[in-house]
């Protein structure tokens, strides 16, 4: 048999043909396509052609669970101030695995160690929520809740995750607060996904499911490799105004002395309250004062100015300078006597590294 074969192969005029078809893209051929495999053998005797000879094979294939979640572009911190409500950082979950499937998504906060983007856990947003956003207009498709489910996210697709917390008030500038998501992948009607192992017999006729997802480690998030779960991580960074507040005296007068006057009655005392902004810290705006006139002393009219300089702001500070502002509660930026025997003024945005100052004056009694 052996000879004869040979002298058929290196003798006959002998075409193979092997016809095969199986549809492909980004995320691979679909699960459970039919791989068919089919060749003919045409070869001659004694230069006569032979009845064709052909034979198949067919397999269909499995399916490959894999997906990414992470944090969505731009990358960076979320810069929030204290107290604000709904702040929102943003994912991205792609599904590039060769089937629908659907998700669930669950947010959790950092417990201390390295964030995000390198700062240092240290405290926690509240009212952790997450939602979907699906035509990424950084606004829910619907209420934000503790956990999301994501359904049917068809091969190749991605979808965008907002999650949603508030800043506590007590929150310093500067301070982080680390925040996880999580990925879970579920069969397309939300049950859990069975997948093979290794050890696992791969069968010709049966869609075999195998988790595809590598290991992360590291501030982008932590898990472990085939499990069928994804992890991303993102931060806030409080902005916060560091504002300090110093109210001093000084006479500018006491009707007898001609320098260094006296705190006499009938003396005049200019008071001055000045807000200073540390360096680090973020702008402050509507800064209103209210000030009590002190007892035993007399609020001398029209005295008011707001946004004085300030030099050296402190326990040593001077002020000057300013703009006039009138006593009733007008349009302008100060009053006096609402409520009753008390000064008020607004000031200018205060950058950071910047002072303002209100300044009055009263006289003793």
């Amino acid at each position: 048999m052996t000879s004869k074969l040979k002298l058929l192969v290196t003798s006959s005029g002998v075409s193979l043909a092997m016809l095969c078809s199986a549809p492909a893209f980004a995320g691979g051929t679909t699960q459970g396509t039919s791989i068919t495999n089919n060749v003919n053998v045409n070869f001659q005797v004694g230069g006569v052609p032979q009845t064709q000879a052909s034979a198949s094979d067919v397999f269909v294939v499995d399916r490959k669970v894999i997906f990414s979640l992470a944090e969505k572009a731009p990358i960076g911190t979320t810069s929030v101030s204290p107290g604000q409500t709904g702040q929102i950082t943003t994912f991205v979950l792609a599904n590039t695995s060769n089937d629908t499937l659907d998700f669930t998504i669950t947010p959790s906060q950092l417990v201390g160690g390295t964030a995000a983007h390198g700062g240092t856990d240290a405290f926690n947003v509240t009212n952790l929520l997450v939602c979907l956003d699906a035509n990424a207009d950084n606004t829910c498709d619907a209420a934000a809740t503790a956990t999301l489910t994501i359904n049917d996210l068809v091969a190749d697709a991605n979808t965008t995750i907002l999650v949603v917390g508030d800043i506590p008030l007590s929150a310093t500038n500067g301070q982080v607060a680390g925040i996880s998501l999580s990925a879970a992948a579920l069969n397309s009607n939300g049950t859990a996904i069975t997948a093979a192992t290794d050890a696992t017999v791969n069968g010709a006729g049966t869609v075999e499911t195998i988790f595809a997802d590598t290991a992360k480690s590291g501030n982008g998030g932590t898990s472990v490799a085939r499990d069928g779960i994804d992890v991303a991580t993102d931060d806030y960074t409080v902005s916060a105004a560091v504002l300090s507040v110093f109210k001093t005296s000084r006479i500018i007068s006491d009707g007898v002395s001609s320098s260094n006057f006296k705190s006499v009655p009938g003396a005049v005392v200019e008071y001055c309250i000045s807000v200073a902004n540390a360096a680090s810290g973020a702008t402050a705006t509507n800064i209103t004062i209210s000030d009590l006139v002190p007892t035993n002393t007399t609020y001398q009219a029209g005295t008011i100015r707001v946004n004085g300089t300030v030099t050296s702001p402190g326990a040593g500070q001077t002020c000057a300078a300013g703009t006039a502002v009138t006593d009733a509660s007008d349009v302008d930026a100060g009053s006096f006597g609402t409520p009753a025997n008390t000064v008020a003024g607004t000031l200018n945005n205060i950058a950071g590294g910047s002072s303002s100052a209100l300044i009055f004056r009263a006289t003793i009694n």
